[in-house]
């Protein structure tokens, strides 16, 4: 395998995997995994939660990826890494950046500044209906964030806290 199919691979996997993660945090995370997803919108003193289940069941996924991949596939292999690649800016940007688990820094101006704006966004809704920004990469304009949480109140699909404006 050439080092540029290489790179194609793990970048189309991390690709892939923003989709994939935008996907199951709609779909299935709000849907019908909430039972796992709801305490990570739920104030809370605990280190772990129920929502950290997740990990645990793709983090396997992707090892039983890793040893099927070095056996029969170097293609599955290298998928596989670009996933734990996805995985590592994942929990530096999300449980690191955005909810302060590993370090505290709150980002004044950029895309890291963005990235947050979104995901506060995202946890303005109560509850699994409705919402925005359902990625953890790639983030919208958080003045669009909020005019479609607006729009969503207005029609009744979701609760939206009192302290997001919208």
């Amino acid at each position: 395998m050439s080092t540029l199919e290489i790179i194609a691979i793990v970048a189309a996997a991390v690709i892939g995997m923003e989709l994939f993660a935008w996907w199951a945090h709609k779909y299935v995370m709000h849907g019908w995994g909430w039972a796992w997803h709801r305490d990570h919108h739920e104030p809370h003193d605990n280190a772990l939660e129920k929502n950290d289940l997740y990990a645990v069941v793709f983090g396997t996924i992707v090892f039983i990826m890793f040893a099927v991949g070095y056996v029969w596939s170097d293609a599955l292999w290298w998928t596989a890494f670009g996933i734990t690649l996805y995985g590592l800016i994942y929990t530096f940007v999300h449980d690191g950046l955005v909810h302060q688990r590993y370090f505290k820094w709150v980002p004044k101006r950029g895309y890291a500044k963005r990235l947050v704006q979104a995901h506060k966004l995202h946890h303005a809704t109560i509850g699994k209906e409705g919402g925005v920004s359902f990625g953890f990469v790639l983030a919208r304009s958080p003045a669009k964030l909020k005019a479609e949480l607006k729009r969503q109140r207005e029609a009744g699909i979701a609760r939206v806290r009192d302290s997001v404006g919208a």
